[in-house]
């Protein structure tokens, strides 16, 4: 009471009040980490084309649950992944400005948008689009927060387990077309699978240092560069091996642009046994990894 009547006599308290509540909404969308929604986002509308052209039919409204679901179920994971990680967040350089860290936001509000964004998302997913959509949304869901957080900091292996929930998004917006799990959707997945070890342990590799303050296990941290390259090198032959599987559907132009991406990636990977390889190199695998993929999901879904 006493705070409503100081506010009405003084100006100021009702001048900042627009800014507080801006500052406050900025602060959940951080949640959400817009940017990486938005490309897992891209991954799972990509799905959903690629299966509504191979059957011939697209439904406005499924695409926009599917749109919808999967934004709200990647917001509310990283939410979550967040309230989880926040005192880890504070040790690293990348990390320590967002808002749990920082103290703009109470821990109680992260895990209460997370949990309202998961429990709207999965009936959003199974009731709007199917019920193998939910599924699919749900165990993404539980296995990145439930599973692959907590391993962060007991397990490099964690990175594989990660790299699940990372790659249902295209398998989950194929299924969401097509009604149900095919073949073609879980090629998807692979890719994005094998894709997601590379792009990380890139960055792992040249913010190695921001990792081993927070105790996070990393290969570069716990084996070395060398072991580390070797990882990336593997996974990027699994990765051009598996987008060959895409052809059926994405015909010549398709694989020509495979072709020149992947020995381009592939080049710039082995370029990291190179004795001047560092984080330059690290920096330059991470940003040529993700022109790639961008570039793969544009040239499958303009050829199919």
């Amino acid at each position: 009471m006493t705070a409503s009547v100081s506010g009405s006599l003084d100006s100021r308290p009702r001048a900042s009040t627009p800014v507080q509540s801006t500052s406050i909404v900025r602060d959940l969308v951080a949640l959400a980490k817009p940017r990486i929604t938005s490309m897992v986002l891209l991954t799972a509308v990509g799905g959903f084309w690629l299966a509504a052209r191979s059957h011939g039919s697209m439904r406005a409204s499924t695409l926009a649950w599917t749109v919808l679901g999967t934004t709200l179920i990647v917001s509310g994971a990283n939410a979550l992944n967040m309230f989880l990680e926040r005192d880890t967040d504070a040790l690293m350089d990348r990390t320590r400005d967002r808002p749990l860290p920082t103290g703009r936001l109470a821990p109680s509000v992260a895990l209460a948008f997370g949990l309202v964004m998961a429990a709207l998302a999965v009936p959003a997913l199974t009731f709007g689009v199917n019920p193998a959509t939910g599924l699919l949304g749900s165990v993404a869901l539980v296995s990145y927060v439930l599973v692959y957080t907590p391993l962060k900091r007991k397990t490099t292996h964690s990175l594989a387990i990660g790299a699940v929930p990372g790659a249902i998004p295209p398998l989950l917006g194929w299924t969401a077309a097509a009604g149900r799990v095919e073949w073609m959707g879980v090629v998807l997945f692979f890719v994005l699978f094998f894709w997601q070890i590379p792009h990380f342990l890139a960055i792992a590799t040249f913010r190695r240092d921001d990792y081993r303050r927070a105790g996070l296990k990393v290969l570069p941290v716990e084996r070395g560069d060398r072991v580390t390259r070797i990882h990336i090198v593997a996974y990027l032959v699994a990765l051009l091996a598996t987008t060959a599987l895409l052809l059926p559907i994405g015909g010549r132009v398709y694989g020509v642009t495979a072709l020149v991406l992947g020995a381009g990636l592939f080049g710039l990977g082995c370029y990291g046994f190179a004795p001047s390889a560092g984080n330059g190199w690290a920096r330059s695998l991470f940003a040529g990894s993700i022109v790639y993929l961008v570039g793969l999901l544009a040239a499958l879904m303009l050829a199919a």
